[in-house]
């Protein structure tokens, strides 16, 4: 007979509540400052329903009214040092953050200046003005400060959790006891990213504390609708983390749930789940209750706004004796007479509008000159650097093997700069990873290259928090560029828009590694050629190396670089051989700078990496064509070489632009575009191109060769200029 036996999770997971004796036993001066923050909180939550109500807030207005007591009492006991992530919903989140780091534990919550420029400031910022942190890119849902810890809310739900892996690890690396803590609400539990960074954390035990606010609805979606087991926290269990459950309404709960957390992930024990179940007072956006659009009924809403936290909080600070009736009331009239006071230098009476309608003013908006600003940095952090091209090189070189050239590159970057941390699957494996690229970083270095579980979303963004962090320079690999698309959120939406979103300040240091495959039979998802849709996302720099010399030089520089960089790498160029550095592996190559592989007359040809090596074949078979040959090392439009591709169009008159990949995804439709329309006066003919079918490779080896271009392609082309 089958035997079964019960069985229990590895980490624990329990219930908190708190008793008129907890009440009675917090620290005076701790309540007040939690009673202070939540009521600071409410009033300006309320000011700023008031503005949307106007029209004044353009986008989104999340209303955190009900949800305060979740965020005041977890970020009490959290200094600036401690890194924190927030939802869309996510004004407390930052407030308290904020707030806390101008009002230190011991002081008595008062509204001074600091605190009044934070108000201002974060007002400011969701109204989209200059005077915001972001400088007004941020708006409502993207805030950011991170002197103080706050290290950005996020639109994208569960879109900053992985992030706050990378702040941890950099915490835990540093040797500090700091923590991070990510929150997240009940929509983002089911979320793919949540889950994987749930499991990273725990694998790498690091001090991260994933705080769900289980408001039980996403937008109108009940939580009983979405999940077969409403207890979120649950999901600690899965991975081993222990988790706690409290009431999110009373503040004193969270707070004492979450000293249990921060002991835990300052000794080093790893991860935490702590899930508040809470209760947002209005609809997901604007001054309404839910209730007036269907979802909720009244009564739930009268039976919630009953447990409201600053009440609880109001009730025992009285009961308590540190505040009277009159002075709760005095301290309400207080910051709202501030909000308004702060209210009325961002906005004014509207020139010829009814009684009492209001405009933003002007002068308060920012100067739309600013639009593009710090899409990328200026990169002044490669003033002064060694560059070396090939002609004039000082080393000496030598035939050197591709892949040997990679991971030596590698290797020597992080002896130089002991920031760099390489992190990927397989890359702490296989003697070097899968083709051998960090096979000297290993070597070296062990304890900085991180095997990665599958979950690209995850470590991708636990890469982007790093960055972002700025104390270590993170080295992402993805085994092949067509799993960018699972972590396509985490590239596209986060690590490409950050620097500009934050106000265009932050350097986003990250560099990339990814390989492209066509030909080696690992057929439609494993053989894309991503450059075309890279290069469509502004935040990124792409390098594309054709040879040995020029892989070192454009890998030192990315990794120099401030700006996140896409280094892609052909699998073809892996056993190849050519010309490169013997032993001197630290010079680097300018951004923006292509290089000259071939000079003529009839035709200037266009291509990157391992398609140049075709396109010389092809000019030495069809040697009546005397061609430029454009290797552009630089892909994406702000480092594009447009000096060189002038210079050899003017000289002679046609284009052909040669790639390897499908034609949807083409990087050559965007150049070809932008060449037609700089430099029409000066083609003679139409611009050709030479790129893959309209399919993904396949499988079959006779459909793979049909479907991408190689040799044989470009001479074709070559040969029917003429009829062009």
């Amino acid at each position: 007979m089958v035997r079964t036996k019960r069985l229990s999770p590895a980490a624990e997971w329990r219930g908190l509540s708190t008793t008129k004796a907890d009440w009675d036993a917090v620290d005076a001066g701790d309540l007040r400052r939690m009673f202070a923050q939540t009521l600071w909180i409410r009033v300006f939550e309320e000011y700023v329903l008031e503005l949307a109500g106007d029209g004044l807030v353009h986008g989104p207005a999340h209303s955190s009214i009900g949800q305060e007591g979740g965020a005041v009492g977890s970020i009490l006991d959290l200094t600036s040092a401690d890194a924190v992530t927030g939802s869309h919903r996510g004004h407390h989140q930052f407030l308290a953050k904020a707030l806390s780091h101008v009002m230190p534990a011991g002081e008595q919550p008062a509204l001074t200046d600091p605190v009044r420029e934070v108000l201002r400031r974060t007002l400011a910022e969701i109204c989209g003005l200059a005077e915001g942190f972001c400088r007004g890119r941020g708006g409502s849902m993207h805030l950011q400060w991170r002197e103080a810890g706050a290290m950005g809310t996020n639109a994208i739900v569960g879109g900053g959790v992985p992030q706050a892996l990378g702040f941890a690890f950099n915490r835990q690396r540093a040797g500090t006891e700091a923590v991070s803590v990510t929150y997240f609400g009940d929509g983002a539990v089911n979320i793919g990213s949540v889950l994987e960074s749930m499991n990273l954390a725990a694998a790498r035990q690091l001090p991260v504390c994933f705080f769900i606010e289980n408001n039980l609805y996403a937008v109108s979606t009940p939580l009983s609708t979405s999940t077969a087991e409403p207890r979120l926290s649950a999901r600690g269990s899965a991975f081993a983390i222990p988790s706690w459950r409290v009431d999110g309404m009373d503040p004193l709960a969270v707070r004492l749930a979450m000293a249990e957390a921060l002991e835990h992930m300052r000794s080093g024990q790893g991860p935490t789940v702590v899930e508040a179940e809470v209760y947002r007072f209005f609809h997901q956006n604007g001054p309404f209750p839910g209730s007036s659009f269907g979802y909720r009924t009244k009564h739930e809403e009268t039976s919630w706004r009953a447990r409201d936290p600053l009440e609880m909080l109001r009730t025992n600070v009285v009961r308590r004796g540190l505040l009277t009736e009159e002075e709760t009331e005095s301290a309400r009239r207080e910051i709202a007479d501030l909000m308004a006071e702060i209210g009325a230098t961002l906005v004014e009476p509207k020139p010829g509008g009814k009684p009492g309608q209001r405009q933003i003013r002007p002068d308060t908006w920012p100067d739309t000159d600013f639009v593009d600003v710090g899409v990328r940095g200026d990169l002044s952090e490669l003033e002064g650097s060694r560059y070396e091209d090939q002609d004039d090189f000082s080393g000496e070189l030598g035939e050197r093997r591709f892949i040997d050239v990679v991971s030596q590159t590698m290797g020597r970057a992080m002896e130089r700069d002991e920031r760099i941390v390489v992190l990927g699957e397989d890359v702490d494996g296989l003697k070097g990873g899968t083709n051998g690229a960090t096979r000297a970083a290993l070597e070296k270095f062990p304890e900085r290259v991180l095997g990665m579980p599958i979950s690209e979303n995850a470590f991708a963004g636990m890469g982007g928090g790093m960055a972002l962090d700025g104390r270590y320079r993170p080295v992402v690999e993805f085994m092949y560029a067509d799993f960018m698309w699972v972590a396509a959120d985490q590239l596209f939406n986060q690590i490409a828009k950050a620097r500009h979103m934050f106000g265009g300040e932050s350097a986003v240091p990250l560099v990339l590694r990814s390989k492209l495959a066509a030909g080696t039979g690992y057929g439609s998802q494993h053989s894309m050629d991503p450059a075309g849709i890279l290069t469509t996302a502004p935040g990124f720099r792409v390098v594309a190396p054709s040879t040995p010399f020029d892989y070192v030089g454009l890998m030192n520089t990315a990794l120099a670089c401030d700006d996140p960089v896409v280094v892609l790498e052909h699998v073809d160029l892996y056993s190849s051989t050519g010309v490169g550095p013997v032993e001197d592996l630290d010079y680097l190559l300018p951004v923006g700078k292509a290089a000259l592989r071939r000079e003529g007359d009839d035709v200037t040809v266009i291509s990157y990496l391992s398609m140049v090596r075709h396109c010389e074949e092809a000019l030495d078979e069809v040697s009546d064509v005397s061609a430029d040959l454009i290797d552009l090392r630089w892909l994406d439009r702000a480092s594009l070489d447009w000096d060189t591709i002038e210079a050899s169009v003017k000289k002679t008159n046609r284009v052909l632009i040669v790639e390897q990949g499908a034609v949807g995804t083409s990087y050559g439709g965007w150049l070809a575009d932008e060449i037609g329309r700089r430099l029409f006066d000066w083609l003679d003919a139409p611009i050709a191109r030479v790129h893959g079918a309209v399919a993904s490779p396949s499988i079959s080896k006779v459909l793979e060769r049909a479907a991408i271009a190689r040799t044989e392609e470009v001479v074709e082309a070559l040969r029917h200029l003429d009829e062009r």
